[in-house]
């Protein structure tokens, strides 16, 4: 099952609308924020260059985390393309058992809503399996790619073969996952596209590999420099299978300002404290009662009456 649309799909009878979250934090996924610093410093660049206009492209999407923060990089013209089989069926048993695994919230509508509640409109959502991809995009159109989908290596073999048909000269194809101890499928051919010598290391941090199918000259000298002015990056540069590789650790990244959300949460009504009640003070007794009281419980009758006899003669 394969299905391409830019229109939101819709909630079923009776079944509740996902709510939309009110501020970035609240989109469930995996995106440090050195690597939305990483992320931001190669679009700003590409965006630089208004003579190299490109589509962006995303091969799996799970809730919409770095495909919010994409669609803030879309130029006038350009095509932002989102590829993902959110809750369609799995075309093998293996991908089925890792979408289960993995992804088993994983939905359209969650998606279409979460990013919805940060841009105007739905990037073109490609709904099938990620190896559509070099028959559903324009050949040598795309200058951003994001590649977070299967982590099996036959599929991510073929992610990289379909980027490599959709990249435009000088592209920059970003790997998720490329080192994570659960997903050796994808070091395996991440690493082995490397070693051929075809696809071109421009950096890694720690969860991401940044490469390009062109002359990644085009990126490191300039990223380079930019690092030496950042504070909060520690970078390295190494040579890897004849290719010089640029290492950039977190130091306490201080990301982009986040997306804004279209319709932010409402103010919280004002508290207001309550206010204690004012005591009122009963009636003073008139003069005499008190005493007249308390001669009545303690002195004896015959007193009590000759108290009360002798203050009415000196009133009288």
């Amino acid at each position: 099952m394969s299905h391409v649309s830019q229109a939101p799909v819709t909630t079923p009878d009776g079944e509740p609308a996902p709510p939309a979250p009110t501020e970035y934090s609240q989109v469930k996924g995996w995106f440090s924020d050195y690597d939305q610093v990483l992320f931001d410093w190669f679009l700003t660049r590409q965006n630089g260059e208004e003579e190299k206009p490109g589509d962006l492209l995303e091969l799996g999407a799970f809730m919409g985390k770095s495909a919010i923060f994409l669609g803030g990089y879309l130029r006038e013209g350009e095509e932002f393309t989102v590829c993902d089989l959110f809750d369609s069926p799995a075309p093998d048993d293996s991908n089925l058992a890792e979408m289960q695994d993995s992804y088993p919230t994983l939905t359209r509508r969650a998606f279409e809503t979460n990013y919805l509640a940060f841009r105007e409109a739905l990037p073109t959502v490609i709904q099938a399996p990620t190896f559509v991809v070099a028959d559903r995009v324009r050949p040598a159109s795309c200058r951003f790619i994001h590649i977070d989908a299967s982590h099996l290596y036959e599929h991510v073999v073929q992610d990289i073969a379909s980027s490599r048909v959709v990249a435009a000269p000088g592209a920059v194809v970003v790997f998720d996952d490329y080192r994570s101890e659960h997903c050796p499928g994808v070091a395996a051919a991440v690493w082995g596209a490397v070693a051929t010598g075809e696809l071109h290391l421009i950096a890694v941090s720690g969860s991401k590999l940044y490469a390009t199918w062109d002359d990644p000259a085009a990126y490191q000298p300039a990223l380079l420099a930019w690092l030496e002015g950042r504070t909060d990056l520690w970078h390295g540069v190494d040579a890897v299978s004849g290719q010089s590789l640029v290492r950039i650790g977190d130091e306490g990244a201080v990301p982009p300002a986040p997306p804004e959300p279209l319709r932010p949460a409402p103010e919280p009504e004002p508290v207001v404290a309550p206010v204690p009640p004012v005591h009122q003070p009963g009636p003073r007794p008139r003069a005499g009662t008190a005493w007249r009281r308390l001669a009545k419980d303690l002195l004896p009758p015959v007193v009590t009456r000759a108290i009360v006899s002798w203050r009415r003669r000196r009133r009288g």
